[in-house]
């Protein structure tokens, strides 16, 4: 992946995260709403950032870190300089990932008409949240997927996806793994797809051709 990469999905996860309480009201109404259920909200926050420890520090920059080794990111109320470093660190976020965003759709606006109509197709028809059932080489040069979509931007239903004249394919296990996010390149002969899964792996196909048939609820 080049695009929507492993770490682009890493750094993604981060920005709902690192928000903080506005006022010290909010942040005991938080605690008391959490303590009423019986939730240690502070060790859950804890763990919260324990959980993420590995991710918050390649991501974040040094500023951060000694609130991250010592568990205090999102234990104690919020100083204002550490809410106004979140808030900066948001905003560069945004702008690179618009700047990213907007590159890939230039690019991918540039070789649309390379590409067969149906790698477009399966493209721009996202199968973005689609869980994949199961993928299989039925020939030497055809790969088949099969696809629960209910849950996806399209379909609502179960598909399967047939790549056909498949000359080169990275395939990690795919059974329930969802389909998060994928990009493609006009390669001679056909395209490249590159698919980022749920597991943070990517698989990667290069075929002359692929379509969808409609399978239905199982």
């Amino acid at each position: 992946m080049k695009y929507w990469t492993k770490e682009w999905y890493e750094e993604m996860q981060l920005v709902g995260f690192l928000v903080f309480p506005e006022t010290r009201e909010e942040w005991e109404e938080i605690n008391g709403y959490y303590q009423a259920e019986g939730i240690d909200y502070l060790q859950m926050e804890k763990a919260s950032v324990e959980g993420r420890k590995e991710m918050l520090l390649q991501h974040l920059p040094d500023f951060f870190h000694s609130y991250i080794h010592d568990g205090t990111l999102k234990t104690v109320f919020p100083s204002a300089e550490l809410r106004e470093m979140a808030k900066q660190w948001r905003q560069d976020y945004e702008e690179r990932m618009r700047a990213l965003a907007l590159s890939y759709r230039s690019y991918y606006d540039s070789i649309r008409s390379q590409l067969p109509s149906g790698a477009v197709k399966l493209h721009e028809q996202s199968l973005h949240d689609a869980r994949i059932l199961s993928g299989r080489r039925t020939a030497a040069d055809t790969l088949v997927l099969e696809l629960d979509c209910r849950g996806a931007f399209h379909y609502m239903t179960n598909i399967r996806v047939t790549f056909s004249g498949v000359a080169h394919a990275e395939l990690p296990n795919l059974e329930e793994q969802w389909w998060l996010y994928d990009e493609l390149n006009a390669v001679d002969g056909g395209f490249e797809l590159r698919v980022l899964l749920s597991s943070l792996d990517s698989f990667a196909i290069s075929a002359a051709d692929v379509t969808i048939e409609i399978l239905g609820d199982a």
